[in-house]
């Protein structure tokens, strides 16, 4: 007859819990980015005088289309409404700022975990470049654009 020996192995507690945490982390981190939709939502950015809040929709077609809601300053120092006066298309130019389109046909890429091809739009400089998006958490969403070469990343901040 063959005795079974239960041999105790003692393990670290804090690794363990750490090791745990840590997996728990990475799968929240991952799955922010496994689920096209989970971009949708209201986001706030910039700071001062450029804050606002932006809105990520789901369009008819499957892709995403984002739009500022809310500006920090409505109002220039003249008393009038703060317009889209730097747009390269002329008929947009009497647009408010919050109601800017900033981007419209982003679409998720499953297989990199990211949404993108589309152009956004950069009101502050009247400009459109390449754009990517990506989250670092649960609620930061990166906004990468790129232009000529040159890239510049926003932090927005999903409510």
């Amino acid at each position: 007859m063959n005795s079974l020996k239960l041999t105790f192995i003692p393990f670290d507690m804090k690794r363990l819990i750490l090791l745990v945490a840590g997996l728990m982390t990475s799968i929240g981190l991952l799955a922010q980015n496994d689920r096209a939709d989970n971009i949708v939502g209201i986001y706030s950015g910039g700071i001062g005088r450029d804050a606002f809040k932006a809105s990520i929709e789901k369009a008819p077609d499957g892709t995403f289309r984002g739009h500022v809601i809310w500006v920090a300053e409505r109002y220039g120092k003249d008393g009038r409404l703060r317009l889209d006066a730097r747009n390269p298309d002329k008929s947009l130019r009497s647009t408010p700022l919050e109601q800017i389109v900033l981007f419209r046909g982003l679409k998720y890429n499953p297989g990199k975990q990211l949404w993108e091809g589309t152009k956004i739009y950069d009101p502050n400089r009247g400009i459109r470049a390449n754009m990517t998006a990506t989250f670092d958490g649960a609620k930061t969403l990166k906004i990468r654009g790129s232009l000529l070469g040159i890239s510049e990343t926003e932090i927005w901040t999903k409510e």
